[in-house]
């Protein structure tokens, strides 16, 4: 039986393997860069926004915000590789060396960061006078940061050592701990602030709940893209040879006409599909193209379970 992949030469069958891993795990290059831009990311929504206006919105920064308070002669930074050193010691003691790797350095590396930032950046106040757009970038820079580094499968350290650690010594539901904590640690900022910037701390981790997941869901956004077409085979040659992708063709019949038709459906990034789309209406103008946005797409040539 004659199939369309055997019209492909084993060059472009190499091609397209070899970008699809590609696609489905970062190069260790990548990885690296884009774990610490998370982590730059998170250092500076703490030491522009959440220090100088105490906005202690849980984990282990939260967490560093109060102490400092409690003792004025420590910076956040000095606290945060207290309590990170802690983490991580516990971390040896009741997990396994190379479950927690990237999760040590990433404790480590937002310590360094947050200590940097305070020396180039030295504030004793907040930035502007208007509380809530200080608070918006606090929940945006930190949350922006955690999104690119979870998306490659890392961690920012912290308290997700915390959440390693129940998660193999205990039944509890790691999610509502580390939020037991979370709003724990809000309280004691209600406590000690005042109402006006507890209330402010309660919004930030309302919010920052929300965003991380939304700003994760935007970076994977894919386009499942669906094309009915009189011609289908150039559309093909173009998603395989060009956009170095695959497809599903399969045999459907109109509803109204009762007409036999080919049916092409591929997952594409937005870019892929945005060219894809552009092609088929220069060449065959008269084709039916849907398009729906997904951000769950696991499998070859996406993210990698």
């Amino acid at each position: 039986m004659h199939t369309y992949s055997d019209e492909l030469s084993n060059t472009e069958i190499e091609t397209g393997s070899r970008l699809s891993k590609r696609r489905e795990k970062p190069s260790k290059l990548r990885f690296f860069l884009l774990l610490n831009l998370g982590l730059i990311l998170t250092a500076l929504g703490i030491v522009l926004f959440k220090s100088p206006n105490r906005f202690a919105l849980g984990g282990t920064s939260g967490l560093s915000i109060i102490l400092s308070t409690l003792n004025p002669g420590l910076p956040v930074s000095a606290v945060m590789w207290i309590v990170n050193t802690a983490l991580v010691v516990l971390g040896f003691i009741f997990l396994e060396k190379r479950a927690i790797g990237w999760t040590v350095f990433s404790s480590f590396a937002l310590s360094l960061y947050v200590s940097l930032f305070e020396w180039l950046i030295p504030l004793s106040a907040p930035l502007t006078d208007d509380t809530l757009l200080e608070l918006i970038f606090a929940v945006m820079l930190p949350s922006i940061g955690s999104a690119l580094v979870f998306n490659i499968g890392a961690s920012t350290g912290g308290t997700d050592i915390l959440a390693m650690i129940l998660r193999r010594h205990t039944s509890l539901e790691i999610g509502r701990a580390l939020l037991f904590c979370d709003t724990g640690i809000v309280g004691w900022a209600v406590v000690l602030y005042g109402p006006r910037i507890g209330l402010y701390c309660i919004l930030g981790l309302i919010a920052k709940t929300l965003v991380v997941d939304q700003f994760i869901e935007n970076i994977n956004t894919s386009k499942v893209v669906t094309i009915l077409a009189d011609y289908p085979e150039p559309i093909m040659d173009f998603i395989v040879k060009e956009l170095h992708r695959t497809a599903t063709r399969r045999d459907e019949r109109g509803g109204f006409s009762g007409k036999n038709f080919e049916v092409i459906v591929s997952v594409l990034n937005r870019h892929e599909a945005a060219r894809l789309r552009n092609y088929v209406h220069a060449t065959q103008p008269g084709a039916f193209i849907t398009m729906v946005s997904s951000s769950e797409i696991i499998g070859k040539g996406f993210r990698s379970i």
